[in-house]
């Protein structure tokens, strides 16, 4: 596909945008970022995701007497995994060394959610904002798998990257610009 037809919302990407997508090459084909040549840095990504359920579900999991057990265990520990498998999981990811992972779990203020804050660190040649993003989705997806015989109406949301430290572009955090 040529960089000219990219299409997003119904309207024309400009080249020079375009030309910024790294995991194009100069054809508009996917490709694996060579990062041989960057800089090994310190890199760290925040990521959240919430899901709400009925706050009978939340009390359930709060007071342990979900009939899966410790649901939020579980979902930390596959919040971890799903770090650690990005590359497997997205295409063009990179298979990193991790050395930190975090995934914690909380009940929303609200009594009818679960919210979930993720954090991937490294030393390394690429950003861990998939990991962390990942990690979210995944811990998610977990809970809604562990809960969903007794709430199919849960809803997973607001997954996004919250910060990201480090490498050429330094320091993002989510609202500021």
């Amino acid at each position: 596909m040529l960089l000219q037809r990219f299409f997003h919302h119904g309207q024309l990407i400009p080249g020079d945008f375009v030309s910024k997508l790294t995991h194009l090459d100069d054809r508009g084909e996917a490709r694996m970022v060579d990062v041989t040549d960057k800089a090994t840095t310190e890199r760290e990504a925040r990521a959240e995701a919430t899901i709400r359920m009925a706050p009978e579900t939340l009390r359930m999991i709060i007071e342990g007497e979900h009939p899966k057990g410790d649901v939020l265990a579980v979902a930390r520990i596959a919040g971890i995994m799903a770090a650690k498998k990005t590359h497997d999981l997205i295409p063009l990811c990179h298979a990193l060394n991790l050395t930190s992972v975090k995934v914690e779990l909380s009940p929303g203020d609200d009594g009818a959610s679960v919210y979930i804050l993720t954090r991937c660190k490294l030393s390394g040649q690429t950003g861990v904002e998939m990991e962390a993003l990942t990690a979210a989705s995944v811990a998610a997806l977990t809970l809604y798998d562990m809960c969903k015989a007794v709430d199919r109406g849960m809803e997973i949301g607001s997954v996004r990257l919250l910060e990201k430290k480090g490498g050429r572009s330094g320091h993002w955090i989510a609202g500021k610009s």
